[in-house]
């Protein structure tokens, strides 16, 4: 019996979740705490972070908590410990300024913690945080084609 669950959790532990799936989680949770929204008029993005800031005192622990979930997949990832220390600040500066009222809420609307966590998971990783820059293949004019 007991070689039985072995065999089971070695099969999950081989086909479980990639490097790939855990950069899309952090890079959605990221997207959705700090530019999940457009501010009409300012061309700005906002994310959960900022309007959770707005609910005094529990709301700026809440994204803590939630910022949190990016520096622990990114310990999972493998990143030294230098690199997640300065995530840590990173989210700690935005919960303490962003818990000053009025202030800390234009703060957070600026300061975007877990896009810069993000960045640094991408250049440890060496993944590129977009696209390609460089297209291979060659150009051709509409009208040329035919």
């Amino acid at each position: 019996m007991n070689t039985a669950h072995s065999a089971v959790f070695d099969a999950i532990k081989t086909a479980g979740p990639t490097q790939a799936d855990a950069i899309a989680r952090v890079t959605l949770v990221a997207k959705l705490l700090d530019n999940a929204v457009m501010i009409p008029g300012l061309n700005r993005r906002i994310g959960f972070d900022a309007v959770l800031g707005l609910v005094p005192g529990i709301g700026d622990m809440i994204s803590a908590a939630l910022a949190s979930y990016i520096i622990w997949e990114a310990r999972q990832l493998g990143l030294p410990r230098w690199k997640i220390a300065r995530m840590i600040g990173n989210v700690a500066v935005d919960t303490a300024i962003g818990a000053i009222p009025l202030a800390g809420d234009v703060f957070d609307v600026f300061f975007k913690a877990n896009q810069r966590n993000l960045r640094i998971i991408h250049e440890h990783l060496g993944t590129p945080k977009r696209g390609p820059r460089e297209i291979d293949g060659t150009a051709v004019r509409v009208e040329e084609r035919e």
